[in-house]
């Protein structure tokens, strides 16, 4: 007979001990190690076998392989497949994470729709809810279709014989946080359960040749809940996000083994459901302020697309002994480097000044060619002399004062002068090599003394 062994399990990493802890050594987390009953074999000299299949498995040479392109099935989403590198691939495995209340089951429910609707049978599973909510939804969708199958189950094993009854061409699962496999002792939500159960997933997904799309929890930090292991397994990793306050939603990917990474769709909540948003620069300033210090635009990639979006700064006189550093829709750390390079290299006197940085729309910039304009937005704020509104500004600050080159500087400068702006202020180095429009007036800076000149006419 088996015997039952015990075994405590991080919850936030997957780290495995024999012993309770209090900090989990994986992750450096408290209070994250869960006790979990595991079965040991009964004859452990059994334990390593051979694969029956590994005498017809050879090695091949690469160059005797046949590559094919990766057929897609496209949805009625333009941005959605644009994610997705061109649609969705069949046999893939999709993680899709978010907030709760954000969207993700409304947009999954919207892409099965728009599948079914193409006569192919399509496999919804709802662990959270029962069949009847999710008829609600789909009424609020008006969403009506006899390919489209719901299912309320949390059993993995019940989950995969409706697959195989049913035959779908697209297959949902929301979300793999309540599904469970009966011989794992463990909760449903546990390290465990999400590991063994998309495991079985992912072979059903490789081996029937059908996508599934699975949705994961995220913690407070706003990653996806459970082990890195999970996004390692899946074929891509998609986080829909947006802020409470804000209709737009912004799906972006950050693991695509069929695509690009960190491509961006934006979306529009609306009463009939997820709406797409071709032209997300117009949107993100429309309601820009003309004339106003501490305002700029700059041109931010998000995966191959251009966006412009409109970074705001206010300073002003500390009423305390620190003065506070704060940054929405960037990184926080970034904006006290960037007025102390403005304070050593441009003669700012910013120690005594409270900084408020943000990013107006409720986008998410990370990347470093936004530099040079929230130091610009914050020179403009100081000084409350405002910008030309016709500039747009893209460049890498270092801690010299030097403007860095940044990359695919052409599609930022096609973006800004089909938005009708009339002048971008770009690195130098960026200068050569490309024929810009003709409608726009390009310059090139070395430092932020001169960008500041170019933008604020400072000396």
């Amino acid at each position: 007979m088996a015997k039952r062994k015990t075994k405590f399990v991080c919850q936030e990493c997957g780290y495995e001990t024999p012993k309770w802890m209090g900090k989990c050594p994986g992750c450096n987390q408290w209070n994250t190690l869960v006790e979990e009953m595991t079965a040991a074999p009964a004859n452990s000299r059994h334990v390593f076998q051979t694969s029956s299949n590994s005498a017809t498995t050879k090695p091949e040479k690469i160059n005797k392989i046949k590559s094919q392109k990766e057929p897609r099935m496209p949805t009625e989403m333009p941005e959605f497949n644009r994610v997705l590198g061109g649609g969705i691939v069949a046999g893939s495995l999709v993680l899709i994470g978010g907030d709760p209340g954000i969207g993700k089951s409304t947009l999954l429910l919207q892409v099965s729709a728009q599948i079914a609707n193409k006569d192919l049978p399509v496999l919804y599973i709802s662990g959270e809810e029962s069949s009847r909510q999710t008829k609600l939804r789909a009424e609020r969708l008006d969403i009506t279709s006899d390919e489209l199958y719901v299912l309320s189950e949390t059993n993995l094993q019940d989950v995969i014989n409706q697959i195989e009854n049913i035959e779908p061409k697209f297959v949902v699962i929301d979300s793999i946080q309540t599904i469970f496999k009966e011989d794992v002792t463990s909760a449903p939500g546990s390290v465990s359960q999400v590991r063994e159960c998309t495991s079985h997933l992912m072979r059903i997904a490789k081996s029937k040749g059908i996508p599934i799309f699975i949705v994961g929890h995220v913690t407070k930090e706003g990653s996806i809940a459970g082990p890195r292991l999970l996004e390692h397994m899946v074929d891509a990793v998609l986080y829909f996000e947006g802020e409470r306050h804000h209709t737009f939603r912004i799906l972006r990917s950050v693991k695509n083994r069929f695509g690009s990474t960190h491509e961006m769709g934006i979306f529009e909540m609306k009463e009939k459901g997820l709406v797409e948003v071709l032209n997300p620069s117009e949107i993100f300033l429309e309601e820009r302020s003309q004339g106003a210090a501490g305002s700029i635009v700059v041109a931010s990639m998000e995966g191959t697309r251009p966006v412009l979006v409109e970074i705001q700064a206010l300073i002003s006189p500390t009423a305390y002994g620190n003065p506070r550093r704060m940054a929405t829709g960037l990184d926080n750390s970034r904006v006290p480097l960037l007025m102390a390079v403005l304070e050593k290299r441009a003669g700012l006197l910013l120690q005594n000044q409270d900084a408020y940085v943000k990013v107006a729309g409720g986008v998410k910039l990370d990347e470093p060619a936004i530099d040079l304009a929230v130091a610009i937005s914050i020179a403009s704020s100081f000084r409350d002399h405002s910008s030309n509104g016709d500039d747009v500004v893209v460049g890498e600050v270092g801690l010299t004062g030097e403007i860095r080159r940044v990359a695919r500087i052409e599609q930022r400068v096609q973006e800004a002068a089909k938005l009708g702006f009339k002048r971008v202020i770009i690195p130098k180095k960026n200068m050569d090599g490309w024929t810009p429009p003709s409608q726009i007036k390009v310059i090139g800076v070395s430092t932020v003394q001169e960008a500041m000149k170019v933008t604020l006419g400072e000396s």
